[in-house]
């Protein structure tokens, strides 16, 4: 542990990084107020009654912005339509060759698509925020007053509120540490933390608190280790001039991630195999009374019952879903061919194996191997999110319960994003190591 929390105390022992620790913290804190802001008009006890009656696709969302849809403020949206905005684009680079050479042309080509990037979200914002406020203003949640002025204050007060979250999590990266949209979602899942263990603390026996933290510290474990595992592929490269020197023959070696698509493959499958259970749900709460036993209604409940959180069938196809989207999303981020010829071109090669299209089939193989195995790692920490709670006989909570302490989307988030800052203070620390290093090595030439 102390050797793991290294790089954060010798970090608060140099001024600049202790300076960007704290504009991270206070940046947390301004969120977790933001949280706190409710939208106006809002009747809160049918957004209460909405919440304890659905779950579902709402809790998931809700997961994301640390209660703030929960409670309807500003930022209830989150940051989630820049996400989609991104993974958006980076489909768009495989579908579209313009794209593509766009992405490689530098900085230029980054910035570009960074400004497509953000002014989609805002147009996804908008349309989310749309579709919500005519939810909610829907007779059968009651949530709000269906009128003019109600839907445009709550569509500009909830786009108002992501974009704020958008150019607070740039800011993050730009003046903290590591990347800000990470921290954003890392922020949400955090700031639900203490009601939850307060929650559970209340409702359940000491036997089930001990095996759940026994649980929770076993699987932090596991996804640190999977998460941080590779295959590393021994690349030697051959000699070569440079100017008028003759650079030596190099080994190095190409690492290929096991869970390289990390938590997204998680997020689209939740979503997928949730939205007809809460569709479902929602259906049968604007029937009547007299609908019972009725054609819809009975057809209703089936959908209902089988795609439910921890049945039989919503959890084969949340694995199965994991899966497909495990291998999907490494294809988009992972280009095999364009590797395969990056390596020709500076002279690599792969011992045993021929530039080109040899190494590229070679290369293509060994990662469909460990996708599989992270798809499976992906699967069994998404389904314990559903499977721990019964098998523990948790109760459940207002906040969500236990899943945020066992598996699944919120654990990776956060075991993944404390990592890379632990990491990019590290990076910082050898960095100004050898500038500190440098330096001396000037004075004694002087």
């Amino acid at each position: 542990m102390k050797k793991a929390l290294e790089p954060l105390i010798l970090s608060w022992r140099v001024p600049e990084l202790r300076n960007r620790i704290l504009f991270v913290l206070g940046a947390m804190v301004v969120y977790i107020l933001a949280i706190y802001i409710p939208l106006p008009n809002v009747n809160r006890d049918a957004l209460a009654n909405l919440f304890s009656k659905s779950g579902g696709i709402l809790d998931f969302i809700d997961m994301f912005g640390g209660g703030a849809l929960r409670r309807l403020s500003i930022v209830a949206l989150g940051i989630m339509p820049y996400i989609t905005s991104s993974i958006v684009f980076q489909i768009l680079t495989i579908a579209f060759p313009y794209f593509k050479e766009l992405q490689q042309e530098g900085e230029y080509g980054r910035r570009k698509m960074a400004q497509w990037t953000r002014w989609s979200a805002i147009a996804l914002t908008v349309l989310q925020a749309s579709v919500a406020a005519k939810a909610f203003m829907s007779p059968a949640f009651g949530v709000l007053a269906p009128n003019a002025l109600n839907f445009i204050t709550t569509v500009v007060s909830l786009t108002a509120g992501t974009m704020f979250l958008l150019w607070l999590g740039e800011q993050i990266t730009q003046k903290g540490v590591g990347n800000g949209i990470s921290f954003i979602i890392f922020a949400g899942i955090v700031a639900r933390l203490p009601q939850q263990l307060v929650e559970l603390v209340k409702l359940a026996n000491a036997f089930q608190l001990i095996l759940l933290l026994a649980l929770f510290i076993g699987t932090v474990c596991f996804i640190i280790y999977v998460t941080q595992g590779e295959r590393r592929i021994p690349v030697k490269y051959a000699p070569r001039q440079a100017g008028r020197r003759m650079v030596q023959a190099q080994r190095s070696h190409l690492p290929l991630k096991m869970a390289a698509a990390g938590v997204i493959p998680i997020i689209f499958a939740v979503s997928i195999v949730l939205f007809p259970g809460q569709i479902a749900q929602w259906y049968l709460k604007s029937l009547p009374t007299t609908a019972v036993g009725q054609t819809g209604y009975n057809i209703a409940i089936t959908i209902s019952n089988w795609f439910s959180p921890g049945s039989l069938f919503a959890s084969l196809m949340y694995a199965a879903l994991v899966m497909g989207f495990t291998y999907f999303y490494t294809a988009v981020i992972f280009d095999v061919r364009d590797l395969a010829d990056n390596l020709k071109k500076y002279g690599g090669q792969i011992q045993g194996y021929a530039p080109g299209r040899p190494t590229q089939l070679f290369i293509d193989r060994v990662l469909t191997r460990i996708t599989f195995a992270g798809g499976l790692f992906l699967a069994f920490v998404a389904l314990l999110q559903w499977w721990a709670p019964e098998l523990l006989q948790l109760p459940r909570t207002t906040s969500g319960g236990a899943s945020t302490l066992v598996g699944g989307t919120s654990l990776l988030i956060v075991v993944g994003v404390a990592l890379e800052i632990m990491q990019n203070l590290d990076q910082q620390l050898k960095m100004r190591q050898y500038e500190g290093l440098v330096k001396q090595m000037n004075k004694g030439r002087l």
